[in-house]
C-alpha cells in the first residue's frame, strides 16, 4: 500500500479537480433552469408543460448517467470515466449554448444530464481515496462547497449581466462550456486513485486479504450491510433532495409565477444567502471528521424542516419564498448533499463505493425528474398540497438521517485489514455513522 501515500502528495489538487464535478452539476442544473424557464422561455414559445418535461428530462438522464458511470468507475478506474464525461458534458452544453428550437434543448439536456450523471460517483470516489488520513470528510464536504461555487457563479451572471432574451441564456451555458474546457485539461495531469488501484488487483488476482476486496461483485451491494447502507443513503437523499431540486430548478419560475417577482431580482436575492452558506460550509469543514458533527448535522436539519414549514403553512409569498431559500440554504451545509456525500464514501467497501453512489443519486434524480415533469402545473394548480409534500419528504429525509444511518456499521477499506507491517494511511475510528 505504499503507493498510496505517493498519490495524496497533493490531496487538494485531486479534491480541486475531481471535485469541480459538484460546481459543474449544480451549475448545470441551475443555469438550465434559469435560461430555460426564463430567458429562453418567450423566445421559443416555451410552454409550462414544456419546461417541466426539458428539466425533468435533464434530472432523468442524470439518473442513468449515474447508475452507469458508477458502476464503469468501480470496474475500470475513476480517471477514464471523469475524462470521457466531461467531455460528453462539454458536447451537451455547447448543443443548449446554439440551441434556436426545443428539439436542440431536448437533445442538449440529455447529454448534459448524462455526463454530469456519470462524472459525479466517480469524482467523488477518488476526492475521498485520495484525501490523507482524518481528512476525508474535509475533502468530500469542500466538494459540496465547489457545488455552492458554481450556484454563486451562476446566480452572479444572471443578476448583473443585464443581457435578456435568448442572449442571455447563450451567456450562461457559454460559462459552463469554459469552464468544463479548463477542468478537463487539468485534470488529464490526476493519475489513478491508488486504492481502487491496489482493491482492482486484490480482485482481480482473487486475493481474500481484505474483507472489502470481496465486495467487487454488483450482487454483493444488495445483501446486508451493503444492502441497508443503500437503502439508507438512497432514500435519505431522494426525500431531501426533492426540495433542493425544486429551489435549484424551479425557484425562478416559482418566483415569477407565484411571486410575480423577476429572474434578475430572484437570482440577486438568492445571492444574499449564499454567503452565510459559504462560511458555514466552512465551519462544517472543521468539524466533520470529528464527533461534534452529529450535533451539526441535527441543527441543519431542522433548519430545513423550518424552512419548508414556511410556504406550507403560510402560503408561497415573495417573503416566504425569500426564507426558504436562505434559511435551507444554510441547512444545507451541515446536512443535505453534503452529509449525504460523506455517507456514500464512508458505508460501502472501495470497489462499491461509485456503484453505490451512483445507484443511490440515479434514485434520487430519477424521482426527482418525474417530480419535475410535472412541477409547473402541479405547483400552479394546487400550491398548498405542493408545499405540502415538499414538507413531508423533508420530514422523511429528517427521520431517516438522525436515526437510522447512525446505526449503520462503516466499511472495512482494504488497508484497514492489511495489517501494521503495511503502513496504513487510512484509518477508520468511528464504527457508526453520525
Amino acid at each position: 500500500m505504499s503507493g498510496l501515500k505517493d498519490s495524496t502528495s497533493n490531496p487538494w489538487k485531486t479534491a480541486t479537480l475531481a471535485g469541480m464535478a459538484s460546481y459543474l452539476d449544480a451549475a448545470a442544473l441551475v443555469t438550465s433552469g434559469i435560461a430555460i424557464a426564463g430567458y429562453y422561455a418567450a423566445p421559443l414559445q416555451l410552454s409550462p408543460e414544456t419546461i417541466g418535461s426539458l428539466l425533468g428530462l435533464q434530472t432523468l438522464a442524470f439518473a442513468v448517467g449515474a447508475l452507469f458511470g458508477g458502476r464503469l468507475g468501480d470496474r475500470f478506474g475513476r480517471r477514464a470515466v471523469f475524462t470521457l464525461s466531461l467531455i460528453l458534458y462539454a458536447v451537451g452544453v455547447l448543443l443548449l449554448l446554439v440551441a434556436a428550437d426545443p428539439a436542440l434543448l431536448y437533445a442538449g439536456v440529455v447529454v448534459t444530464g448524462l455526463a454530469i450523471g456519470a462524472d459525479l460517483p466517480v469524482s467523488l470516489a477518488l476526492v475521498n481515496e485520495e484525501a490523507p488520513a482524518g481528512k476525508k470528510g474535509t475533502m468530500v464536504v469542500f466538494s459540496s462547497m465547489l457545488w455552492l461555487a458554481g450556484i454563486v457563479a451562476v446566480l452572479m451572471l444572471s443578476s448583473f449581466m443585464g443581457a435578456q432574451g435568448m442572449l442571455g441564456g447563450r451567456i450562461l451555458f457559454a460559462h459552463l462550456l469554459a469552464v468544463a474546457v479548463i477542468v478537463l485539461l487539468l485534470r488529464l495531469t490526476l493519475r489513478e486513485s491508488a486504492e481502487w488501484a491496489a482493491a482492482r488487483q486484490a480482485a482481480d488476482a482473487h486475493t481474500n486479504a481484505a474483507e472489502t476486496i470481496q465486495f467487487s461483485h454488483i450482487r454483493d451491494l444488495f445483501r446486508g450491510p451493503t444492502l441497508y447502507a443503500l437503502l439508507a443513503t438512497g432514500l435519505y437523499y431522494a426525500t431531501w433532495n426533492l426540495g433542493a431540486n425544486t429551489l435549484g430548478q424551479f425557484g425562478t419560475f416559482l418566483w415569477t409565477a407565484l411571486a410575480e417577482g423577476e429572474v434578475a431580482q430572484y437570482s440577486r436575492l438568492t445571492l444574499l444567502g449564499l454567503p452565510v452558506g459559504f462560511v458555514a460550509g466552512l465551519v462544517f469543514m472543521r468539524v466533520v471528521d470529528r464527533p461534534a458533527r452529529h450535533a451539526w448535522f441535527a441543527a441543519g436539519t431542522a433548519l430545513i424542516v423550518i424552512a419548508w414549514a414556511l410556504p406550507a403553512l403560510l402560503g408561497p409569498g415573495r417573503f416566504t419564498l425569500v426564507a426558504v431559500m436562505l434559511v435551507s440554504g444554510l441547512g444545507n451545509s451541515f446536512a443535505g448533499e453534503s452529509i449525504y456525500k460523506i455517507w456514500s464514501q464512508e458505508l460501502f467497501p472501495t470497489l462499491l463505493r461509485a456503484t453505490a453512489t451512483g445507484v443511490t443519486m440515479a434514485f434520487t434524480r430519477a424521482i426527482a425528474g418525474l417530480a419535475a415533469l410535472g412541477t409547473p402545473a402541479f405547483a400552479l394548480g394546487h400550491t398548498g398540497l405542493f408545499f405540502g409534500l415538499l414538507l413531508g419528504a423533508t420530514l422523511v429525509a429528517a427521520v431517516i438521517g438522525l436515526v437510522w444511518v447512525p446505526r449503520l456499521p462503516h466499511a472495512t477499506r482494504p488497508e484497514e485489514s492489511a495489517g501494521p507491517s503495511s503502513a496504513p494511511v487510512i484509518e477508520t475510528t468511528v464504527k457508526a455513522a453520525p
